[in-house]
Formats: C-alpha cells, structure tokens, sequence
C-alpha cells in the first residue's frame, strides 16, 4: 500500500508534520502491515509504503 501526503502551495515548510501523520498511520495500521519504506520526500509530495502482514 502507498500512502502519501502532498504539500500545497507554501505548505511545505510543515514537513515534520506530515511526517508525524503518516507515522501515525503506520502505527494504527501495525496489526494489518508492516512498514516497507519510511516517509521521505519526493518533490511536494510526502510517500510511504506499507506491505500487509502474511497470513
């Protein structure tokens, strides 16, 4: 699954905070996956990867 945060206009400069968001999507989501790719940034646009949990 890629889950992501975009940045509009001067909204960038409130990184840390869509970090801690999709941080704390991959917290409440820890008993359905597991996370792939830590959230890094990628032009406006914030992006994590998290792979489900094998059955």
């Amino acid at each position: 699954m890629k889950a992501f945060v975009f940045f509009k206009g001067r909204s960038i400069i409130f990184k840390e905070q869509g970090q801690i968001l999709l941080l704390r999507l991959a917290q409440d989501l820890e008993e359905i996956g597991t996370v792939e790719q830590m959230p890094q940034l990628e032009g406006k646009r914030m992006i994590m990867f998290i792979q489900p949990k094998k059955n």
